[in-house]
């Protein structure tokens, strides 16, 4: 039995067999990076951004080169993940062109954008409803933390107001959100996730991504921890927060991820981060010495 409710399985319910992503980067870039809010972007962030970086292939090349690559074997079908930075920050116009050059092939079946919740639009919100007769159609909004200081010190630019205004206009045409939210951020205590999780049950969200905090070269948060200001949390530490997180989230909400993918090259610390399972054999430990399963508390808490 699943403990708590994984993307594979729902993704396989819904599309009726294995249905796996294709990460494209398309050259956007955020406004805490290009001086319209800020600059340098979120202090954990690095140039790459978040996943591979592939700006100097065109976007139908690299679905392109994932589909002729043995990536392309393993599914049937595919949901093309405009990934890095914020993949909303553009003209309506430009959107459309970068988002129809992906749909090259009739095994793609959806459309997942991660953006940044100061980023979002009616205009925006109704282009991406227009893909959805043909697509399946989702979100994912960077909120990391619903605690506005922590978010003024992580240069995020934005408040948590904005995740709220953007989650009610893509409930408004019926798009699927997924949440990002983040474990061990500069100063935040355990009471910080329970007021994160708190905030996100108040939101109509239909997925949400858990990230460890991890430091990687060339960054303020690199900064903050060669000056000893940064301290990365323990292994067990991210697990009892994970365990606290699915247990209290609401058992609707699909989770798309319990872990951070650090970049080995240039990842600094916690060197646990490079090792996946660690993350994934350990809650699945948790969960089951302990019968563990998702929203039991939520549920409790609701009566």
């Amino acid at each position: 039995m699943e403990r708590y409710k994984h993307l594979n399985t729902y993704l396989k319910e819904k599309f009726g067999e294995r249905t796996l992503k294709i990460c494209v980067d398309a050259g956007f870039t955020c406004p805490n990076r290009d001086n319209t809010k800020g600059r340098n972007g979120c202090i954990f962030c690095s140039e790459r951004g978040s996943g591979e970086h592939l700006k100097t292939i065109d976007i139908a090349s690299q679905v392109q080169n994932h589909l002729n690559s043995y990536r392309g074997q393993r599914a049937n079908k595919f949901i093309v993940y405009f990934q890095n930075f914020s993949n909303t920050y553009d003209t309506v116009e430009n959107l459309k062109q970068k988002y129809d050059k992906a749909l090259i092939d009739d095994r793609i079946v959806g459309i997942a954008i991660a953006t940044r919740p100061d980023c979002i639009d009616e205009k925006i919100v109704k282009l991406l409803k227009s893909y959805t007769d043909k697509y399946y159609v989702f979100v994912e909004l960077g909120l990391q933390t619903s605690n506005d200081d922590t978010g003024i010190l992580i240069n995020r630019c934005y408040l948590a107001q904005d995740f709220v205004n953007a989650v009610a206009l893509l409930n408004k045409y019926n798009i699927d959100v997924v949440a990002h939210i983040m474990v061990g951020l500069p100063n935040e205590t355990f009471e910080d996730i329970k007021n994160t999780v708190d905030f996100i049950n108040t939101q109509n969200i239909q997925g949400l991504k858990i990230h460890s905090t991890y430091v990687v070269q060339n960054t303020v948060l690199e900064k903050m921890y060669l000056d000893k200001v940064y301290n990365p949390i323990s292994l067990e530490y991210y697990l009892n927060c994970v365990k606290y997180i699915i247990t209290h989230i609401s058992p609707d909400v699909v989770i798309h991820r319990i872990s951070g993918d650090a970049p080995k090259d240039i990842l600094v610390a916690p060197t646990w981060n490079s090792h996946k399972k660690l993350v994934l054999n350990g809650i699945t430990k948790i969960f089951e010495e302990e019968n563990l399963y998702q929203g039991m508390n939520y549920l409790s808490n609701k009566n």
